[in-house]
C-alpha cells in the first residue's frame, strides 16, 4: 500500500494537480479553452515533438515496432468494440461514440505527461512515437469512424495534411538523416522553451476541457467503454509489447500509454459528426477521473 501511495503522490498526482488548476480556472472564470487549445495544437505540440524526435534514442527498427503495436491494438479494439456494438444493437451514432470513446485514448497531454514523470526522457521519447502514431489514427479512423460514411475515405485521409505534428516529426526525422545533430541557438532555444511549455498547458486545457464536460447518460455502455478503455487496453498492449519485443522500457511506456483515459479529440470529433457527444464526453470524463485507480496498479506492475 506505501508503494502504491508512492506510485500515486510522484506520478498521478502532479498530473491532477495541474489538471484541477485549469479545472478551477473554468469554474471561476468560465473561460473557453478553445484558443489555447489552438495554441496547443498548432504551436507548442509541433515544437514538443520535434524536439523529442530529434533528440530522441530510439532506432528506427523500434520506431516501427512501436508503430505496429499501436495499429495493432487500434485495429484489435476496433474489431472487439464493432462486435459489441453489433451484439448490442447499437445505432450507427452509438457505435461510432463507442468506438471513439474506447479504441483511442488520452496519449498526449495525460500519456506523455505520466511517462516523463515515471520514466524520464528515455520513456518520453517512447511515448513521443507512441502518440505521434495515435495523433494519426485519431485524424484519420476516429474521423472516420464519426462520419459513419458521411465522408469518403479521402477526405479523411486528407485531413491528415492539417496535422502540423506530422510535419514536425517529419522534419526531424529528415534532419537525423542528414545527420544534423545541433540546431543553431537561436532556433534551439525558442524551440526547448516551447516545448517545456506543452505539457504543463496541456493538463490546463485538459482540467478546463473536463469542467465543461456533462453528466453520464447511458450507464451500462458506459461501463463497457470504461472497461475497454481502461482495462482491456492495457492488457492487449502488453501482450503486443511482448510480441513486438521491445526493450523495457519501451513495453513500459507502451503499456503506460495503452492505459490512458479516453481522449478529449474524441470530443471534439463527436460534436463535429453528431455521434453522440453526450455520451462520449461522459466517458471522457469517467475515465480521467477513474485512471489514478488503474494506472497506480498498473505502474507497480511494471516495477515503476
Amino acid at each position: 500500500m506505501t508503494e502504491l501511495f508512492r506510485l500515486f503522490s510522484e506520478n498521478i498526482f502532479p498530473i491532477i494537480f495541474m489538471a484541477g488548476v485549469g479545472f478551477l480556472i473554468q469554474r471561476l472564470f468560465n473561460i473557453d479553452p478553445r484558443p489555447l487549445s489552438i495554441v496547443i495544437f498548432y504551436a507548442l505540440t509541433p515544437t514538443l515533438i520535434f524536439q523529442l524526435t530529434f533528440h530522441n534514442q530510439v532506432n528506427g527498427t523500434d520506431m516501427l515496432r512501436m508503430i505496429s503495436v499501436v495499429i495493432s491494438l487500434a485495429i484489435i479494439l476496433s474489431i472487439f468494440v464493432s462486435g459489441m456494438a453489433r451484439v448490442l444493437q447499437l445505432s450507427p451514432a452509438m457505435k461510432a461514440a463507442f468506438l471513439l470513446s474506447a479504441v483511442f485514448m488520452n496519449a498526449g497531454n495525460y500519456g506523455l505527461s505520466l511517462n516523463s514523470y515515471a520514466l524520464g526522457q528515455i520513456g518520453l521519447a517512447w511515448a513521443s512515437i507512441f502518440f505521434i502514431s495515435t495523433a494519426v489514427l485519431n485524424n484519420s479512423l476516429g474521423v472516420f469512424f464519426a462520419s459513419s460514411g458521411n465522408k469518403t475515405v479521402g477526405d479523411s485521409l486528407l485531413g491528415l495534411l492539417r496535422v502540423p505534428t506530422l510535419y514536425a516529426f517529419a522534419i526531424a526525422l529528415v534532419l537525423r538523416l542528414c545527420h544534423i545533430e545541433q540546431l543553431p541557438t537561436p532556433l534551439s532555444k525558442p524551440i526547448e522553451a516551447m516545448a517545456a511549455a506543452t505539457i504543463p498547458a496541456m493538463l490546463l486545457v485538459l482540467g478546463m476541457q473536463i469542467s465543461r464536460t456533462g453528466l453520464p447518460s447511458n450507464k451500462k455502455l458506459m461501463g463497457l467503454a470504461i472497461g475497454t478503455r481502461l482495462i482491456l487496453s492495457p492488457l492487449i498492449a502488453a501482450a503486443l509489447t511482448f510480441f513486438m519485443n521491445l526493450p523495457l522500457i519501451g513495453r513500459q511506456a507502451g503499456i503506460l500509454e495503452a492505459a490512458m483515459p479516453s481522449p478529449v479529440l474524441a470530443i471534439i470529433i463527436s460534436m463535429e459528426y453528431d455521434a453522440e457527444p453526450e455520451f462520449v464526453s461522459a466517458v471522457v470524463l469517467l475515465t480521467t477521473i477513474l485512471s489514478p485507480l488503474t494506472l497506480t496498479p498498473i505502474m507497480a506492475w511494471l516495477g515503476l
